[in-house]
C-alpha cells in the first residue's frame, strides 16, 4: 500500500492540510485587515471628536469664569452708592438763604471796577472812581419811592418849578424791566406833584415817539431801562444838561431774587449809560447817584 500511494502519502496529506488551513487562513485574513482599518478610523473619529469637545468645554468653561466676573462688577457697582455732583450755587441758591444787604456807594464803585478792569488802563480806571460826595444818602430798605426821594431831594417842589428845557430831565430813575417802570410811576404819586413823568423803555414803544414826546413840552422825571435812556441819549433825543439826580433801583430783586446789575444784559447797559457822560457829570459835581 506504501507503493501505491507513494512513498511520501502522508507528507502529501499533512501538506494537503496545510495548505488548506493556508487557503482558510488567507480567506479568513481579509475580513481582519478591514477590521482593523475600521477600528483605525474609528479611533480617529473618537479622538477628533474628543479634541472637539475638549475645546468646547474649555470655552465653555472661560465662559463662565467671565460672566460671574461681570456680574460681579455689575453688583458691586450697583452696591455703591452713587456719587451725587454738586450743583453749582446760583444767585437765588445763595440769596434765598441770606438776608437781603442794603447797596451802599462802595458796591456800584466796585461793579464799575469790575467791570472796566479788562477794558481801560490803569490810568483810565482812576478817572473812573467816585468821590463819596457823588452820591446820596442809600436806602436802608425802609422807605418806599417817595419817601426815599423826598429824603434826598428836600426843595423838589423848587427845583421841578425852575426847569423849563425841553428833551430833558431833572430826575433819572433806573431800573431793569418795563414792568418795574410802571410800578415805579405808580409810586412817584405822593412825590412828584405837579412834576410830569415820562415812561423810557423800549417794549411797546418806539424811540421816535418817545423823542417827540420829550421835544413836546418839558419832562421834569424819567424812568425807564438802561439800554433804552442809553440809545435816547446816543440819538440827542434826550439831553443830560439838566439832570441832578440819577437814582438806580439797586435793592430790588425779581423772582429769582437777581439786582438789576445781577443781570448780565441790564449790568452791561448800566455801565455804558454811566461811562455816557454821567459819571463826568459826577465828577464835575453836577449829578448825584442815589440806591434806592
Amino acid at each position: 500500500m506504501g507503493d501505491d500511494l507513494g512513498d511520501e502519502w502522508w507528507t502529501h496529506e499533512g501538506n494537503t492540510d496545510v495548505s488548506e488551513a493556508e487557503e482558510e487562513t488567507q480567506q479568513e485574513k481579509p475580513p481582519t485587515e478591514k477590521s482593523n482599518t475600521k477600528t483605525k478610523s474609528e479611533k480617529r473619529k473618537a479622538v477628533t471628536e474628543r479634541t472637539v469637545n475638549a475645546k468646547k468645554k474649555k470655552k465653555n468653561e472661560q465662559k463662565e469664569c467671565i460672566i460671574p466676573q461681570k456680574k460681579e462688577t455689575e453688583d458691586e457697582k450697583s452696591s455703591k452708592p452713587k456719587r451725587k455732583r454738586k450743583k453749582k450755587k446760583t444767585i437765588t441758591d445763595v440769596l434765598s438763604t441770606s438776608e437781603p444787604k442794603p447797596g451802599c456807594p462802595a458796591d456800584l464803585q466796585n461793579v464799575v471796577t469790575q467791570h472796566f478792569s479788562d477794558k481801560l488802563s490803569v490810568i483810565e480806571q482812576e478817572e473812573l472812581k467816585l468821590l463819596d460826595s457823588s452820591f446820596l444818602t442809600s436806602n436802608d430798605l425802609t422807605h418806599t419811592l417817595s419817601s426815599y426821594l423826598k429824603q434826598v431831594c428836600p426843595k423838589w417842589s423848587k427845583i421841578h418849578k425852575q426847569h423849563t428845557e425841553k428833551s430833558s430831565v431833572v430826575l433819572l430813575i433806573v431800573c431793569s424791566s418795563a414792568l418795574r417802570t410802571i410800578e415805579l410811576i405808580k409810586q412817584l404819586t405822593a412825590f412828584k406833584g405837579e412834576a410830569k413823568a415820562l415812561k423810557l423803555f423800549a417794549k411797546h414803544i418806539k424811540i421816535e415817539e418817545q423823542v417827540k414826546l420829550l421835544q413836546k413840552g418839558v419832562t421834569h422825571i424819567g424812568v425807564g431801562t438802561p439800554g433804552r435812556i442809553s440809545a435816547l441819549i446816543e440819538k440827542e433825543g434826550l439831553s443830560l444838561q439838566a439832570l441832578r439826580y440819577l437814582v438806580l433801583d439797586w435793592n430790588w430783586r425779581d423772582q429769582k431774587l437777581r439786582r438789576m446789575v445781577d443781570v448780565p444784559e441790564v449790568k452791561l447797559d448800566v455801565m455804558k449809560l454811566l461811562e455816557s457822560g454821567i459819571l463826568n457829570h459826577c465828577k464835575e459835581d453836577k449829578v448825584k447817584i442815589g440806591l434806592f
